[in-house]
Parts: C-alpha cells; structure tokens; sequence
C-alpha cells in the first residue's frame, strides 16, 4: 500500500472514530451521505433485482456477521460494494469481476458495529447502480477483542487455505479462500496496556485462475479477524487458482492450487 494510501486510510479512521459517537445516537440517516461518498451522488436503483444481499436479522457475533451478495445475471455486474451503514468505515469491502468471471455469488465475514443498514451495491457493465438492503442488529463488532492469541496471530499471519465445494450448477465451480490475518480494526483496546491496538487489515485480494481474473477486492477494517472469500466462478480450463493478498502496513501474501479435475 503506498503512503498517501496509508496515510488517506488513517485520516478517514480518525475522522470515523471522531463522528462513531453520533453513530451511534439517533443521528440522521446516514445513507444519504454514503451514496456522495462513496458513489458520488449517482443514481442508484433499489431492489431491482439484479443484486440481492443474505444477511442475518440478528447477528450471533457481531464479529463475524456472514454477508452473501448473490447476482442472477453475472455477466452483466461489473463491481459489487457492501456497505455496513453505520460503521467506522462503512464500506467494508468493494469487489470488481473479470468479464467472463462468471461469479454469481460471493460470501465474506464482517464486523458490525450497531444496529443499522446494510448495502449491497452492483454496478452492471452498462454504469448502472442497483442496491439491496438489509437491517441487521448486532452491537460491538468492531471493538470486539480478536479471538486468537497475538503471537499466533502474528506468526501464522498470511497464511492461506484453499478449498474446493461442490456446486450446485454443473458448469460453475464453488471455492472458499481464507488469509490468517488479526484485521486489527484499530478500535479494540489491548486488555493490559489500555491502549489501543493499530489498525492493520488486509487491504486488497485477487484471485486469479490461470491468467484470467476472478475477482478483485479493496477492504477495510470491516472485514472480520482471518479474511475468508466463498464464491462460485465459471472455469475456464485453467489448472491452478492462485490468490494475491495485501496489508495496509505492507504485508504481500501469495498462495497458489491445482484445480481438481481441471481439464
């Protein structure tokens, strides 16, 4: 990541661990503002049907809160943003897709602050936006302590897993990506210093098969402790899958797979 990228992502989390308080309170709705931020006032359709986002009602752990954004028509999506409303950092992870990626769903793991909305945002090939929106209620997500020891977390960080899952259409693969990374959100507090522990996150994935491109994704502090990706993808004969991960302080992470019965 480079400086004026590292240093845009600390100025935006001290301004959104400034504004968290209001968050919080019955302030207005944010979204309004997210859409000039993030999509620069654009016009964007809701419930259209060419995204729809899976989430809970009520979270079990506000840590690791599954999110599922499914596209019926995947050749036409372009780019996919989930947006936790009422986060920190509300844009929790933005995916751009290869031309003929073919992914009509992806799953990923979130951390969820409070009580709020969540949006799925599609922008189909033709510059078009189109969103779904989901209430969920959790509390406390972001602040909440990791769930692995610092030193294994540190010593295990970058570590990659791979697996193949059956599909449920014949002519589509379904995989699962997971990066060991403790995704410091910058808000949870170290339990004997009292201070807190700096934001360090995976900031950017790709996945790859063979030379042509999966998905690309841009994340944040939003994203839950271990990074992990399910998606379906249309194969395209290629016999290895690889993944390409960084970190906002710097950290690259690299993994590499045979595709099982890749032709």
């Amino acid at each position: 990541m480079s400086t004026a990228r590292t240093a845009l992502a600390a100025a935006m989390l001290a301004a959104a661990l400034a504004s968290s308080a209001l968050a919080q309170s019955n302030a207005p709705d944010p979204w309004p503002g997210l859409v000039t931020d993030i999509f620069h006032g654009r016009e964007i359709a809701m419930a259209d049907g060419a995204v729809s986002l899976e989430a809970p009602k009520r979270a079990e752990d506000a840590a690791i809160v599954p999110m599922t954004l499914r596209f019926p028509e995947p050749a036409k999506v372009k780019t996919a943003t989930l947006v936790i409303d009422q986060n920190p950092m509300p844009m929790a992870a933005s995916f751009t897709f290869g031309e003929k990626a073919g992914v009509d769903a992806i799953e990923t793991r979130v951390r969820v602050n409070s009580y709020t909305n969540v949006h799925a945002v599609a922008e189909t090939r033709d510059g078009k936006l189109h969103s779904e929106v989901k209430f969920v209620k959790a509390s406390g997500g972001c602040s909440a302590p990791a769930g692995k020891d610092p030193d294994e977390a540190l010593a295990n960080m970058g570590k990659m897993k791979y697996r193949e899952l059956k599909s449920a259409v014949a002519s589509k693969r379904e995989a699962q990506i997971m990066i060991r990374h403790p995704n410091n959100s910058g808000l949870q507090m170290d339990p004997i210093t009292r201070a807190y522990t700096p934001a360090h996150y995976i900031d950017a994935v790709e996945v790859w098969q063979g030379d042509d491109l999966i998905f690309k994704m841009e994340g944040g502090i939003s994203l839950s402790e271990d990074p992990n990706f399910r998606f379906t993808y249309a194969p395209n004969g290629a016999r290895t899958l690889r993944v390409i991960a960084h970190d906002n302080m710097g950290g690259a992470f690299k993994g590499e797979w045979p595709i099982a019965d890749a032709s």
